[in-house]
């Protein structure tokens, strides 16, 4: 089998990455089909496989590994579409849910509705049963009374369980059962116990995991079904694997069973090809990742050539989304993409998001019933797009229908419907420059010192722009920009993770403890690495993470431990040190009389496996735009600007601003001071000028 595909569906396009037996990327894009995703996936492969010179039917049957990343788990629980699902919490912990963790965005606005939780208190039962923090049973499980709301759960007809009890990381005896008892009596409906999923010490944090992963069993099983049913019967024979929130892919059987893992699964890709993107141009180890598609706008980050990861993964806004409390790539998303909705607030300012076009009926240049203005339609308004060859002439853009769209914010501001377009994308990019610096100036990273890599269909817009303002030389954005979640598929390995719950002190360190919980860890990584070995993986890797605070701290910080286990005290003070340097770099203090608290212990298995490298190349071609139109910038007003076809521009070529080139999936803006330069790997560096 030659072929490798990886597909990312998001809520407004469906991104698809082939690479052949040389190592090529061939990126597509189509429409999502939210009915059934394949339709959307089948329309983007099949013009690969055109451009490739084969049939639909050969490229599936040819191909080895098809990994698939998606947002539907997300989306579906932001849009409140997941099963019925009942809480199950020990007697007197009912309001777990309800109360959470405290915290709101503003602390002074009191005008913000207190956020529903994510199980309705109706649907939250306690139960009779109580484990102390020692695992001691204080109260024994009440088996009569679990059975009797089971029954209450039967009646309500309940569709999924999550399972909470008070220390069953110290004892989860109560908690099994609970689940023995629930397969007896609710055969076929789906549950899942906290520690399990989550053994951290935090009440809401590990609730949240059951409840959120019980949900979406019923969905993300039948959606994964469906998929590889879909696969099988258009020809595809080789082995099927789904992004996770970690940056790593794993079986859909495992995904399945642990469908809390494909949250946040598309944006945790995007990192993966800057990483491979920015050390193969400029041998980058410090790079922020940016990724802007039809609904949003994901940042992340690698930080010394590691990706960078967080336990703070909420679903929505924070404090009012939920909290999955598991660990996975730190992307930061904001509605801030391509069709992300243009607004005129009561106040008479003009706004941009969150809301969305999404798909159906997209964007107004789409042609598919939209009205409301997006920021695609203010590109096109300005000339940015080509409307007949966007999509490389798949789709064309209604230019007309743009500009009624934007009249209607533009007439009641009093502006000229560029004015107003001009203002949309301006918006939109400082939405984007607060979002980067969320993740780098707030975390003590100076995003002028990395490499900013820019991803996603609608990347090219005005990311330059974006780096502009906050001070950066320079952007990278790969010629498969228009499908960067996807590429990161392409380069990602199968990765897990494992994690245990143990509160130690430095200043008593008790090393057999310590060690137990890391043997711990590795016994459960032992199989999984034997199994891997056997399907013939390049290399297994393994590391070792703690999350640790200062004595009377309330949150932790995760550091890197130098190996799995404390041979002794010059471990801890290795510990110890690097623990002063990460709060150092982040809180820009340290505090060397107080002692460390270690809570969490976390290890990742990664599993390399092999994947396409990038190919440079020496071919021949142009520096002549392949035509010419009217663009309109703030700085020129409306000038006629160069239009640039990607795939024929010769390597070294530099082509200044303002001017536009055209991938199949992207178009880059090349703003008025900048220039951009074609890479040896045929990628575009843009030269900001600061």
């Amino acid at each position: 089998m030659s072929y490798r595909i990886a597909v990312d569906t998001g809520g407004t396009f469906t991104d698809v990455v082939v690479a052949d037996p040389l190592h090529n990327l061939t990126v597509n894009k189509a429409l999502t089909d939210h009915s059934r995703v394949f339709n959307g996936i089948k329309e983007a492969l099949g013009v690969t496989a055109a451009g490739l010179g084969v049939s639909l039917d050969d490229l599936l049957s040819d191909t080895s590994i098809f990994i698939y990343a998606t947002t539907r788990a997300t989306n579906a629980i932001i849009e409140g579409k997941t099963a019925k699902t009942a809480f199950l919490t020990t007697r007197g912990f009912k309001d777990t849910l309800v109360l959470r963790e405290g915290g709101r965005p503003n602390a002074y606005d009191f005008s913000i509705s207190y956020p529903a939780p994510y199980v309705p208190r109706r649907l939250s039962f306690e139960l009779d049963e109580r484990v102390d923090a020692e695992g001691n049973v204080i109260i024994a499980l009440d088996e009569a009374q679990v059975r009797e709301v089971l029954q209450q759960l039967k009646q309500r007809d309940i569709e999924a369980i999550g399972v909470s009890l008070l220390w069953s990381i110290a004892n989860s005896d109560h908690e099994r059962r609970v689940g023995e008892l629930i397969a007896e009596e609710l055969p076929g409906v789906p549950f899942t116990l906290s520690h399990s999923v989550n053994p951290v010490i935090r009440e809401y944090r590990r609730a949240s995991s059951a409840v959120i992963d019980a949900s979406l069993k019923p969905l993300m099983q039948t959606h994964l079904k469906n998929l590889a049913i879909d696969l099988e019967a258009a020809g595809f024979k080789g082995e099927l694997l789904a992004a996770t929130s970690f940056g790593g892919v794993m079986s859909v059987e495992a995904l399945g069973e642990r469908p809390i893992y494909s949250t946040r699964s598309g944006p945790s890709m995007a990192p993966i090809a800057g990483k491979v993107y920015g050390h193969a141009e400029l041998g980058a180890r410090d790079v922020i990742i940016c990724d802007t598609g039809g609904t949003s706008f994901d940042v992340s980050m690698i930080r010394d050539g590691d990706v960078v990861f967080t336990r703070e993964t909420w679903l929505g806004e924070r404090f009012l989304g939920h909290l999955t409390g598991l660990s996975s790539v730190d992307a930061r998303s904001i509605g801030a993409g391509g069709g992300s909705i243009a607004w005129v607030d009561p106040g008479g300012l003009l706004r941009v998001g969150p809301q969305s076009a999404g798909s159906q009926p997209g964007p107004a240049a789409y042609g598919n019933g939209g009205e409301l203005p997006t920021v695609t339609d203010a590109a096109t308004v300005l000339g940015y797009l080509n409307p007949a060859n966007f999509l490389g002439g798949r789709l064309k853009l209604d230019v007309d229908a743009s500009r009624r769209a934007l009249a209607t914010v533009a007439d009641p501001l009093g502006l000229s419907v560029e004015e107003a377009a001009t203002g949309v994308m301006k918006i939109a990019s400082e939405a984007m420059v607060q979002a980067v610096q969320e993740i780098t100036v707030n975390e003590g990273v100076d995003p002028r010192e990395c490499l900013m890599v820019a991803g996603g269909g609608a990347a090219g817009l005005n990311i330059a722009a974006v780096v502009k303002e906050i001070g950066a030389k320079h952007v990278l954005i790969p010629r498969t920009a228009g499908g960067l979640s996807a590429c990161g598929a392409q380069f990602s390995d199968i990765i897990s993770e494992y994690s245990a719950t143990l509160l130690l002190d430095t200043r008593n360190f008790d090393f057999r403890r310590a060690n137990d919980v890391l043997a711990g860890l590795d016994g459960q990584m032992d199989g999984v690495a034997s199994d891997l070995e056997a399907r013939g993986v390049l290399s297994i890797e393994r590391r070792y993470f703690v999350e640790a605070r200062y004595e009377g701290q309330a949150w932790e910080l995760e550091l890197p431990l130098r190996s799995n286990s404390f041979d002794g005290q010059s471990a801890v003070d290795q510990l110890i040190q690097d623990f002063h340097a990460v709060h150092e770099r982040i809180f820009a203090v340290t505090d060397p009389g107080s002692p460390v608290e270690i809570l969490f212990w976390k290890a990742r298995l990664t599993a390399v496996v092999n994947k396409p490298s990038l190919v440079a190349s020496n071919d021949g071609g142009t520096d002549a735009p392949r035509s010419r139109r009217t663009a309109h910038f703030e700085e020129t007003g409306s000038v006629e600007i160069g239009s640039y076809d990607g795939p024929a521009l010769r390597v070294g070529s530099r082509i200044a601003g303002p001017a536009v080139i055209e991938e199949p999936t992207t178009t880059i803006v090349v703003y008025p001071g900048m220039t951009a330069i074609v890479t040896s790997y045929r990628n575009y560096l843009i030269e900001t000028g600061v």
